[in-house]
């Protein structure tokens, strides 16, 4: 059986917000100065953490999840990474046994070691028992070390070495410092084009975590080729017009590889820049920011006539999330202020305070079962009846609400085209 071997690792923590994108940029962008070609990838549906890790290791970064990409999918990233790279780093998802499945999962079915970071902020020795309790929790993990994370000094570090085993190597340390830090909002980091400065922030992350890490590599793993499904071309001919810049940029890698594959030519357009479509049998309009945007999307009647041209003529849009949102007749932010937007779908919608829906989900459309993840605040006042609505991965979990007008197919919903490619092309292939 064929394998390509490689080092790697799967970088953790006890909870979000500990810093494991920080780390894993400082550390890619830190091996990438070295010389090596860095491979990174993030665990679970995120797609802000991406864009930070493409900017750190100069290359390409997708999603890995037992259950949303599958296992077959993700094999198939880890083994061809491992053929060209020298180092694979993948930044998990929350905490390290935090979901169903979770990044414990992911490197558990991998053989991955696992390295957690831990935020060391006002802690000493109990540094030591959070970190036992990650190492032996799962005892068929490996873990390979732990990372201390906003260190105020080197003695502090020494306070905190003091508390762990001897058997739990403290293999770097990043000492805190608001100037590598990286800044978020709502649903997430910032966007890595939106951080003017963020190179600096990265050179200086990777040289701090330098003097620690020095020489030290993970250990090599072995990654074994899948059975490669054979993709025919059943969109050739189709030519897919794919909405891209800051405030819709939440889109897979992935669903763009496959898009290609099966023939389909894509272009990429701008709502905020563009004031008109490029010729298109169909519109894919991913999730983002719109809500930033506000003005500068109304403002553009242009490209909504166009979009609204579109529509007339019965051909595909796929809609998620924030592509839904700008279809509306009105988006309202947090503030109060509301902005008049496409009116091509008959409702509203309104920014939350709070968080109103998370989780991974499967569509179950006409066309076929599409899985895909959730992530938003805001919520929408539609005045037509849905399609239906999704199965929640989670056994009490509430589903979300699936609409379909004239040519749009509109959700909250981030589809992950390749967990059904038959689907994804009858999707792109209706009402042509």
């Amino acid at each position: 059986m064929m394998n390509n071997s490689c080092p790697a690792i799967l970088i953790a923590a006890p909870a979000s917000g500990h810093g494991k994108t920080t780390v894993t940029a400082a550390m890619a962008r830190y091996y990438r100065n070295c010389g090596l070609k860095v491979r990174c990838f993030k665990s679970g549906p995120d797609f802000i953490d991406p864009m930070i890790l493409e900017q750190a290791s100069g290359n390409p970064v997708y999603q890995l999840d037992n259950w949303m990409v599958g296992e077959k999918e993700s094999q198939k990233l880890l083994f061809e990474a491992a053929k060209e790279a020298d180092l694979i780093l993948v930044e998990g998802v929350m905490g390290l046994f935090d979901g169903t499945p979770s990044s414990a999962d992911l490197a558990e079915r991998f053989n991955l070691p696992v390295v957690p970071v831990i935020d060391a902020k006002a802690m000493a020795q109990t540094f030591g028992a959070i970190a036992h309790g990650l190492v032996t929790y799962r005892p068929s993990l490996t873990v390979a070390g732990v990372i201390a994370n906003r260190i105020g000094s080197t003695a502090h570090l020494d306070m905190l070495s003091e508390g762990v085993a001897d058997n739990i190597p403290v293999i770097a340390a990043l000492f805190r410092d608001d100037e590598v830090a990286l800044p978020s909002r709502h649903l997430g980091l910032v966007q890595a084009e939106e951080i003017a400065d963020l190179d600096i922030r990265l050179e200086q992350a990777a040289a701090m975590i330098g003097k620690s890490l020095k020489d030290w590599l993970p250990p090599l793993v072995d990654f074994i080729a899948p059975k490669l499904t054979i993709i025919k071309p059943s969109l050739q001919g189709v030519t897919i017009g794919v909405a891209r810049d800051s405030a819709f940029s939440f889109i897979y890698r992935a669903n763009l590889d496959l898009l290609k594959q099966l023939g389909a030519e894509l272009c990429f357009f701008s709502p905020l820049e563009d004031k008109t479509l490029p010729t298109v049998d169909a519109l894919y309009l991913p999730g983002g920011y719109p809500e930033l945007y506000l003005d500068q999307l109304a403002q553009n009647s242009q490209l909504i006539e166009a979009i609204r041209s579109h529509v007339m003529k019965n051909k595909v849009i796929i809609a998620e999330c924030g592509g839904m949102l700008y279809l509306l007749e009105s988006l309202t932010d947090k503030s109060g202020k509301q902005a008049k937007l496409c009116g091509i779908l008959p409702g509203n919608g309104f920014m939350q305070t709070k968080l109103v829906g998370l989780g991974l989900h499967t569509a179950h459309l006409p066309e076929g079962a599409l899985r895909g993840h959730a992530f938003h605040h805001s919520k929408i006042d539609m005045r037509i009846a849905p399609l239906g609505e999704t199965e929640n991965r989670r056994t009490n979990g509430r589903g979300e609400v699936i609409y379909r007008h004239r040519g749009i197919s509109a959700s909250y919903l981030h589809y992950y085209f390749p967990s059904n490619i038959a689907a994804t092309v009858k999707l792109f292939q209706n009402h042509l």
